[in-house]
């Protein structure tokens, strides 16, 4: 009996000297709650992550695997690099740009497109190391730091629609609106209902439990398949076709400079945002509105991202969502570790993972792109130099079916209209470099 008492005394000293629990404020059982609240608000990745990669080519089983241990990794990383309770996992969005602009749009394969996402994520650890990535921050207009997030929202809802069938193609106006007699059609439609009346009503775990709600529907109807089994144990022959296949090589072509920085400064951007918003709402900012431990969160994010491209995903970046988690108390890195596992049990159960259709996983694209649309209240509307620029740039991304393309136009646009009415000197130096380069890109790639 003194052993086993000798052992937990151990184990929750450790504890405690990693993660500073009552320094923090909080206690095991708050931090195991905290945990699971942040896996159940994200766990839609799982589902969401490879149905989009997926069409590349990628086979969803091994993506779903590479998506559940770079999470794992990223998670442990921000554990105890940071000692932070934020999540990471393959982000939304940019999982969209790699298949959809990447590889659809631009013809690369998905091998090339994950070489890209690893340079970024190289280019990333460097610019955490350096100091560049503060320099970069400051000269990025705050109304394009906005359009770009509202940009991808726009980008990914229209996504969604059109995996669900609710928005077609049309000849005579280039889109419509799809056939709500059909199941699927009809299904996806509802899945929006349901998980958008979850959300309003706050219920934890909102999105996940949408797309399940969403599924079991599916199954009287015939859209969604009933499932082969409940558990398999994982076998690293279902992982391998994505596993380290990334081509680093065809990544350095002229043609996928622009990917390989979309990557990044959507990155960049994202995580920066996201840790700001939610250390926010924990309490972790310092008295002038600094994140301590920021550079070992970034190189958590960037180190997350070089290893999610080796294990074959698109950028792993830092979730929103675990504000839900800071919500219920989470305030160390030990939330990370109750995240890690439970992402680390979901890989035994693929065989109902598999099930889910894209009647079910579409409107979690919708839902999640609805919600990255709240940045354009930041935008100040009445100042047609500063809401011009972040219009083009949001508005290109959809309709361009180009995140790159968005940002860039948002960037060549902005110094034009500043030097156009005597503002040129509000502009960062930086920003008229990157403009440049843009231009360049245009002109040259045609």
């Amino acid at each position: 009996m003194s052993t086993k008492n000798n052992t937990a005394q151990a184990s929750q000293g450790w504890v405690e000297r990693q993660f500073k629990l009552k320094e923090n404020k909080t206690d095991v059982r708050t931090e195991v709650m905290a945990g699971i609240t942040t896996f159940m608000t994200m766990a839609y990745i799982l589902f969401v992550n490879p149905s989009i990669l997926s069409e590349t080519g990628m086979p969803f089983d091994a993506v779903l695997f590479a998506t559940a241990f770079s999470a794992i990794l990223a998670t442990l990383l921000m554990a105890f690099l940071a000692n932070y309770p934020f999540a990471l996992a393959p982000g939304m969005g940019l999982n969209a740009y790699f298949t959809y602009s990447v590889v659809f749009g631009m013809g690369y394969t998905w091998q090339t497109a994950l070489g890209a996402v690893f340079i970024s994520g190289i280019l990333f650890v460097l610019l955490s190391l350096s100091g560049v990535r503060e320099k970069i921050i400051d000269a990025v207009p705050a109304t394009l730091k906005s359009a770009i997030g509202a940009g991808i929202g726009l980008f990914i809802a229209f996504i969604g629609l059109q995996n669900a069938g609710l928005v077609t193609s049309n000849p005579a106006t280039i889109i419509a609106i799809g056939n709500l007699t059909e199941p699927s059609v009809a299904l996806a439609a509802v899945g929006v209902l349901i998980t958008g009346i979850l959300l309003a009503r706050q219920v934890k775990g909102a999105i996940l439990w949408g797309i399940l709600a969403t599924t079991l529907l599916g199954m009287p109807i015939g859209v969604t398949p009933m499932p082969t089994g409940f558990i398999q144990f994982p076998s690293f022959s279902t992982w391998a076709p994505v596993f380290g296949k990334l081509d680093i090589v065809g990544a350095f072509g002229i043609g996928l400079v622009e990917v390989v920085f979309a990557f990044l400064f959507v990155d960049l951007f994202d995580t920066i945002g996201t840790l700001i918003g939610v250390s926010e709402r924990a309490g972790f900012l310092d008295k002038d509105g600094r994140l301590p431990r920021a550079n070992k969160a970034l190189m958590a994010d960037s180190i997350g991202t070089v290893a999610g491209a080796i294990f074959g995903t698109s950028t792993v970046t830092t979730f929103v969502e675990s504000a839900s988690g800071v919500a219920v108390g989470g305030r160390t890195g030990f939330a990370n570790l109750v995240t890690s596992a439970c992402f680390f049990l979901s890989i035994f159960f693929l065989p109902i993972i598999g099930i889910v259709p894209a009647a079910a996983t579409a409107p979690a694209l919708i839902i999640v792109g609805a919600m990255m649309l709240k940045s354009v209240v930041n935008i100040p509307w009445d100042n047609m130099e500063e809401a011009l620029p972040a219009f083009i740039a949001m508005i290109a991304m959809p309709f361009t079916y180009s995140i790159a393309t968005g940002i860039a136009l948002g960037f060549i646009s902005y110094p034009v209209i500043k030097l156009a009415t005597g503002k040129g000197k509000e502009v960062h130096a930086i920003t008229y470099v990157l403009a440049v380069l843009f231009l360049l890109r245009f002109i040259y790639l045609g």
